[in-house]
């Protein structure tokens, strides 16, 4: 009995002692988190717990945000969690964000992370819109994101549409041209292949580099009235307060650097800012809620003293962490020359393996060749060895038929003898045969006088028959003489005809052209980028090629303030050359 009621007193003094806890998410750009907090938890205790877990010790720029009614606030590092207006259902969200930003990130950012938060933060902010980006600078900018992600260019493994899911550019930008994302994807590809050898961190540097140059880079941006009832714009950033028209948040009107601020006060919804210059007239405005009044202060005094903090020397854990940061980037540098060392020599050793391999691919395409080119004169000489064999035929043919062919112009030339001694024994004859013609023509002649003649003295015959007969009838008693018969004259012979027939001799000759066989056997066989120019050049020249690419019309009010501002001159960073600014010869305020 008395063991059960101490078990239960000791069990009850347990309960007792068991802290009551409530679950927070912890939102940061790249991951979430979440925590098991205590009750009695202060803003600091959380903080410092997101801290340890991110391995992060720059704190002093960052703070957990979270949101009331539209309207943005920091956790307060001296206050309950729970204290705070936030939701009461679990798990409570933060976001882990930087609240103050640097002057000179090169300087001010010393560990990995914290420059890996602030790119990440910067980044979305311009694709977001937040932080105005002329054209250029942001295919520039998309080229350092794009090496931070990828490293180095590699043509073989990046090949065309490997950026086509990325989100690299303001949609603005992308609306502003007639170009097509192949056409963007090209532009930033040919600088992105310029950053070659830069590790993720120099990337992330040199792109806040670029981009704390831009004029609404680190600013918060607050609707403010002045005593007149002006609607205005108060900037707070890392330089000071600057007041701003609302259709302008690129060129303030006028600006109060910290180091000129004597003191900075609200009441309710008055807002004053007192200059250290007497002489200069207090600035009082209003804003719409007090709760913007009181993050309006934390801004400021944050900002303020980072301001002052930069203007000494540095504390003793920041110089311990640039040391450490100093020999962390030594150490780095040396293992990625070990590293640049060893890829070369791996790249040398696959170049002689590759050169190897292509020369003994070249010597077995050679020993092919070679043996093709064997089999080839092999099959050519058993080719010409047959018309070698061919040809002696056809010229012992030829010859046969030269011969026949000089026996068948003996043969016609002895024709031809003999029909020329034919021909003019021929022509002898003709001759006799005209002669004899002749003659005969002259005889038939004669004998036709002669048969005339005949015939005249037939008649004559005949009429002194018929006297006769006359005369015997009238003498019958004197003796008959028997008639006298003519004797029919011959008829002369026919001349005789020759007929001449020549005889047409052909002759057939075969002509044979030989051709030369030939062969030939032919043979054949046919590292790094220079590095990138000068900024501003590059920026310039990308600028001049898109320009005609742009549609004016789609032209908002911040790219028309931009160009306008560059036609001034009026582009030079408010971060590039850190001035220290004057108290004294400042201009009289008018707003």
């Amino acid at each position: 009995m008395a063991g059960a009621i101490a078990s239960r007193m000791s069990f009850s003094s347990l309960k007792r002692k068991q802290p009551k806890t409530f679950t927070v998410r912890i939102v940061t750009m790249d991951a979430e988190m979440e925590f098991n907090c205590e009750v009695k938890w202060k803003g600091k205790d959380l903080f410092d717990l997101v801290c340890r877990t991110l391995g992060l010790r720059e704190t002093w720029f960052f703070g957990l945000q979270y949101t009331i009614k539209d309207t943005v606030a920091w956790l307060k590092m001296d206050k309950k969690v729970l204290d705070h207006d936030v939701s009461k259902e679990e798990p409570v969200t933060f976001h882990f964000l930087a609240k103050f930003y640097p002057e000179n990130a090169e300087e001010e950012l010393v560990q990995e992370i914290t420059q890996h938060l602030f790119f990440l933060q910067v980044k979305k902010q311009i694709l977001e819109e937040k932080i105005y980006c002329p054209p250029e600078a942001s295919v520039l900018l998309a080229s350092y994101a794009v090496q931070a992600k990828y490293g180095d260019y590699d043509p073989s493994v990046h090949k065309r549409g490997f950026l086509a899911q990325e989100e690299l550019l303001p949609k603005r930008v992308i609306n502003l041209y007639q170009m097509t994302p192949e056409m963007w994807e090209e532009r930033i590809t040919a600088w992105y292949a310029e950053h070659r050898g830069r590790a993720r961190d120099e990337a992330e540097m040199e792109y806040l580099k670029i981009a704390q140059d831009l004029e609404m880079y680190g600013v918060n941006y607050f609707a403010i009235r002045n005593k007149k009832g002006t609607e205005l714009l108060l900037g707070v950033d890392a330089l000071g307060l600057h007041i701003y028209d609302p259709e302008n948040r690129l060129t303030p009107k006028i600006s109060f650097p910290w180091n000129e601020i004597r003191n900075i006060s609200y009441s309710d919804k008055e807002f004053t800012i007192k200059p250290l210059d007497k002489k200069i007239d207090v600035f009082k405005f209003n804003s719409s809620k007090l709760r913007v009044n009181k993050l309006i202060l934390q801004l400021c005094i944050g900002n303020h003293d980072l301001f002052m903090r930069r203007r000494k020397a540095d504390s003793l854990e920041v110089q311990q962490m640039k040391a450490q940061a100093r020999e962390e980037k030594a150490r780095k540098q040396m293992e990625r020359q070990r590293l640049a060392r060893e890829k070369q020599m791996r790249e040398e050793a696959e170049r002689t393996r590759d050169e190897l391999e292509r020369r003994l691919l070249q010597m077995k395409e050679e020993a092919t060749m070679a043996n093709e080119a064997l089999m080839r004169s092999e099959e050519t000489a058993d080719l010409l060895a047959e018309k070698a064999q061919i040809t002696e035929e056809e010229a012992k043919l030829l010859a046969q038929k030269a011969a026949e062919a000089e026996q068948e112009m003996q043969r016609i030339k002895a024709t031809a003898i003999r029909t020329e001694e034919e021909k003019r024994l021929m022509e002898q004859k003709v001759l006799e045969a005209e002669v004899l013609a002749l003659k005969m023509a002259e005889e038939s002649e004669r004998r036709a006088k002669e048969a005339d003649q005949l015939k005249q003295d037939l008649q004559e015959a005949r009429e002194a028959e018929r006297r006769a007969k006359q005369k015997l009838l009238e003498i019958a008693t004197k003796p008959t003489y028997p008639p006298m018969n003519p004797i029919p004259a011959p008829l002369p012979p026919d001349i005789p005809s020759f007929n001449l027939i020549g005889d047409s001799l052909s002759f057939d000759f075969k002509d044979t052209d030989m051709k030369r066989l030939s062969m030939e056997i032919e043979k054949e066989k046919v590292e790094y980028m220079e590095k990138s120019k000068h900024l501003q050049e590059q920026l310039n020249e990308l600028k001049t090629e898109i320009e005609a690419l742009k549609l004016k019309e789609r032209e908002t009010a911040l790219d028309i303030l931009h160009n306008e501002n560059s036609d001034r001159g009026g582009t030079s960073s408010k971060h590039n050359t850190i001035k220290k600014p004057q108290a004294q010869g400042r201009r009289p305020i008018c707003i």
